[in-house]
């Protein structure tokens, strides 16, 4: 896994909206120092940083990025508890035809 990537994973989920300006900022700048496309590894470890919300539509960004990797990341469904951003990429994996 590549450092910028490792980086970004040990910092944990994005934050929610009550997170200071430069706090978000922070998180951007590691996203955008990721390299496109992301690996397999990379991909599923970048799952876990999903947070409660969208971050200010960082949370965009980082589902993006993960759908830069070989797909699906998420092959079985999250199920109806799982975070909305696991929710979102399955089922647009289902929509893009990548899961029967």
């Amino acid at each position: 896994m590549r450092h910028e990537v490792q980086a970004f994973v040990t910092d944990g989920p994005l934050p929610d909206w009550d997170a200071s300006e430069e706090e978000i900022d922070r998180r951007v700048a590691q996203l955008e120092a990721i390299s496109k496309p992301v690996t397999r590894e990379e991909a599923r470890a970048l799952v876990s940083c999903f947070g409660p919300d969208d971050c200010y539509g960082v949370a965009w960004t980082l589902l993006h990025l993960i759908e830069t990797g070989p797909n699906p990341v998420l092959a079985t469904d999250p199920g109806p508890d799982a975070n909305e951003w696991h929710q979102r990429l399955y089922l647009r994996a289902v929509s893009g035809g990548l899961i029967p």
